[in-house]
């Protein structure tokens, strides 16, 4: 991958944070601005539909038990076997990663905005950061992501640490912040500062030359 300077495209901005960290929320009170947001979770989604490479390319590579009756995806067991198997996660990556960053490109070429939000739960484990201008972090206390996972999700401890285990770690998220949001307090304090850092990026994208990374493979 190399990096160029773009001077005719949007300010981009890279939204991440640890699962339970409140990253939808933050992401919704940029969008209630008028801020476009695209959402990497629902481009996964989309890319492994019936008739999709995406969803072709992982029949092939693990199997047709991975197709349900229906012709969609079986999630549950891929989930399966990709946190069983270091291996099959890594080949599941590189199917999956370059098409959902084409289409997250493809779609912000159409959004407009005076800047655009990528939320990206998995930037630090993809180098996501090399395809924006500024990476916002949400953060917040591990402890507090367990507690809201059992509260929303009811998942069991060992499932938790699983999953806590699988993203990067908090050190890691914030070592690549420009911005942090800390999101342990009320609605009200998460408000206030996305409505500062609103201002300050439209101050930014009104900036007469921002160097803009390109995606060149």
């Amino acid at each position: 991958m190399t990096k160029k300077a773009r001077d005719n495209h949007f300010l981009r901005i890279g939204l991440t944070g640890g699962i339970a960290s409140g990253k939808s929320v933050v992401a919704d009170m940029f969008s209630a601005r008028g801020i476009p947001v695209i959402d990497t979770d629902v481009i996964a989604r989309d890319v492994v539909q019936p008739g999709e490479p995406g969803l072709r390319a992982i029949i092939g590579e693990f199997g047709s038990e991975f197709a349900k009756a229906d012709g969609t995806l079986n999630r549950a067991l891929l989930r399966k076997r990709i946190f069983a198997d270091p291996a099959a996660k890594a080949r599941l990556e590189e199917i999956l990663h370059p098409l959902i960053r084409a289409a997250t490109f493809a779609q912000a070429e159409n959004a407009g905005g005076p800047y655009q939000v990528f939320a990206v739960p998995l930037l630090v484990e993809t180098n996501f950061a090399d395809f924006v201008d500024r990476v916002l972090v949400v953060d917040c206390p591990v402890d507090l992501q367990r507690e809201r996972l059992l509260a929303r999700d009811g998942e069991s401890q060992e499932t938790i640490e699983k999953i806590l285990r699988a993203q990067a770690s908090r050190e890691q998220r914030l070592s690549v912040a420009d911005d942090v949001i800390v999101n342990d307090g009320s609605l009200a304090e998460t408000e206030h500062a996305v409505a500062a850092l609103h201002q300050r990026y439209l101050e930014l994208s009104a900036s007469a030359s921002i160097s803009r990374p390109d995606i060149q493979q």
